[in-house]
């Protein structure tokens, strides 16, 4: 029975682990499925942001040496990801994505994140890297109407539709500082909490909807099943 160990950046990638993906994957055979904040423990008062690349590889390689029969991946959005090539904190392969179409973008930042992995370790199989396209509120553009009872503004449903619709897939919706998902929702729903407000959301959206509506994640999902 497998094991999966999730890095994430924030409050809310945790709570969708704990309360959406680890029961789904439970069902699939997991023996356990557990999430933690990127970076140092004793900074999860500060939740939200990704940490830089430095210190999430030397969790990520350390989890691995710790454990043999353990996997490893993450959830950390596109759009929050440091990428300037000058700074330490930089992702790989983040600042080179930057320019590419949509569909490019994440698999080259998680082919660069697998290398680094692999120079460290020799081998990379038991990691498996996933980067949200372009952040987790964008998958709850899935399913617009579900999104919208889901925080208790159900006559947003055609206004969340509207912009779902301009995008072949939830996951393009962009990463511009004034267009990334987020930042739309806020400025449809002032009060709108994140951590509780998403993922009741994705509650009420489901994962057949997110998954069908979403092939990035979608690829992902599949991949952790196989594991089992």
């Amino acid at each position: 029975m497998a094991r999966l160990f999730i890095l994430v950046e924030g409050e809310t990638e945790e709570t969708f682990v704990n309360e959406l993906l680890a029961p789904h994957l439970y069902g699939k055979g997991f023996e356990s499925v557990s999430a933690r904040l990127m970076g140092n423990a004793r900074l999860r008062a500060q939740r939200g942001g990704v940490r830089g690349w430095t210190e999430v590889k030397t969790e990520i390689v350390r989890h691995l040496r710790t454990d043999a029969a353990l996997f490893v991946t993450t959830m950390v959005d596109y759009y929050g990801m440091p990428s300037d090539p000058k700074k330490t904190k930089a992702w790989p392969g983040r600042y080179e994505s930057t320019h590419l179409e949509y569909a490019k973008k994440a698999p080259l930042v998680e082919s660069a994140l697998s290398a680094e992995i692999q120079a460290e370790l020799g081998a990379a199989g038991r990691f498996i890297p996933f980067v949200v396209m372009h952040e987790f509120e964008a998958l709850l553009f899935s399913d617009c109407g579900g999104f919208a009872n889901g925080i208790g503004r159900g006559n947003l449903a055609e206004r969340f539709q509207a912009i779902r619709d301009e995008f072949n897939s939830p996951e393009e919706i962009n990463d511009s500082p004034l267009t990334h998902p987020s930042r739309r929702v806020v400025e449809l729903v002032p009060a709108y909490q994140k951590p509780i407000f998403g993922n009741i959301a994705a509650l009420e959206i489901g994962f057949d909807r997110i998954r069908s509506e979403c092939p990035h994640f979608r690829a992902w999902l599949e991949r952790l099943e196989s594991l089992s």
